[in-house]
């Protein structure tokens, strides 16, 4: 069987000749049927008694079958089905870290599995750092980039920060699940990706304006998976064996181009920061939850509209920025590579999800002050920061 995977191993093994006290992502599986092999790697490594991480909706997917084979192989597996909130959904927050923490007693744990998609390994690497118990990501939907993180953005007290976090020990990404997972979430997972246009530019853009870290090697990782995504985003749309595993696989290696930079930086820009000022407000008004890579794929599209509009026209949403001059080159050069609003909408609506604010159920309102002050929920130097900057002055 031809392993999907192998340059993700590479970049992985590449990790921990460069860093010996890596101890992390030590075995990957993306292959049909994956899920019946992790009760056997529990077992082989000793990491028992588990506990199965799962929401009423990713038990039905592989939490069910996780709990069948644990108990065929006579292994002891605790099941922490988390709550919902009052609107229905699981949110990574102070009561589902609760939840978990409470469930994880130290004596009574060897490791934690994550079964589901991006929200469940939010809430379980967060507590997977916290109690240094590790933990196995079985992911339900190939709907985000995030499987393979070190950080977890956790919503505390209505506010969304991203905390240190563990990265799975194992991943086990079985093709029958994925494929099976609602058209939606499939979407969401390639509007994450495509995100990785603007993040790209902003992380560029960063290092430049802000003298933040870069790298070009972890950069290289990015686009050549977001590249894959965009030429299959027909059979990703379709659903296919292949659209799904060359989705999954750019998924696994967007979250390792962050695992290797140590940073969220490849992977997330201001693109990101409009998708959590969304959320964070959804939360406000107790609204149902959007899907993070709807979010951001929609976002992209935004963010790409303002940055063309600065750089290749000179529109300002305020005034021009003081620095503009020593930056104003650079910054066309590295938007060439970031297609434009509409491009980026077609994309989006050939893979099956919103293309649109209106489509995704963002108003108006929301996105203009989300345009003006998401770039405050990260310390980032991103073109959004500059430009809102010169707003303010």
């Amino acid at each position: 069987m031809t392993d999907h995977l192998s340059y993700a191993k590479s970049l992985v093994s590449e990790m921990k000749n460069r860093n010996p006290g890596f101890d992390g992502l030590s075995h990957m599986v993306l292959e049909a049927g994956a899920v019946l092999q992790v009760s056997r790697y529990v077992k082989e490594n000793g990491l028992g008694p588990s506990i199965i991480v799962a929401d009423a909706n990713t038990y039905e997917a592989c939490g069910k079958i996780l709990e069948e084979q644990f108990a065929a192989e006579g292994l002891e597996a605790r099941l922490c089905l988390l709550k919902p909130d009052k609107q229905g959904d699981v949110v990574a927050d102070e009561q589902s870290i609760m939840q978990l923490f409470i469930e994880a007693e130290p004596a009574r744990t060897g490791s934690l599995i994550a079964a589901g998609s991006g929200t469940i390994h939010d809430i379980t690497r967060f507590v997977s750092h916290r109690t240094g118990k590790p933990f196995v990501s079985v992911p339900t939907a190939p709907s985000v980039d995030g499987f393979t993180s070190l950080g977890a953005p956790v919503i505390v007290r209505g506010v969304k920060q991203t905390f240190p976090a563990a990265a799975p020990i194992a991943i086990f990404a079985d093709l029958d699940i994925l494929s099976s997972a609602p058209q939606p979430l499939v979407a969401a997972g390639f509007g994450d990706m495509l995100g990785k246009y603007t993040s790209l530019f902003d992380w560029k853009f960063s290092a430049l304006a802000g003298d933040e870290p870069y790298n070009d090697q972890v950069a290289m990782i990015t686009e050549r998976a977001l590249e894959a995504c965009v030429r299959h985003v027909g059979a990703i749309g379709e659903r296919s064996e292949e659209g799904i595993r060359i989705l999954m696989t750019a998924l696994i290696e967007s979250g390792i181009a962050m695992l290797l930079f140590g940073q969220s930086h490849p992977a997330s820009g201001a693109e990101h920061h409009l998708s959590h000022y969304w959320e964070m407000e959804y939360l406000r008004l107790g609204r149902r939850a959007l899907l993070h890579g709807a979010k951001v794929g929609v976002a992209c599209g935004e963010i790409s509209q303002l940055y063309h509009d600065a750089v290749d026209k000179g529109i300002f949403p305020g005034a021009e920025p003081k620095e503009w001059s020593a930056l104003r080159d650079r910054a066309r050069e590295w938007l060439d590579q970031v297609p434009a609003k509409e491009e980026i909408a077609r994309l989006l609506k050939q893979a099956g999800g919103p293309s649109s604010i209106s489509e995704l159920g963002v108003d108006q309102a929301l996105l203009e002050s989300s345009l003006r002050e998401a770039h405050t929920l990260r310390n980032r130097c991103t073109l959004l920061r500059i430009l809102n900057e010169a707003r303010a002055q």
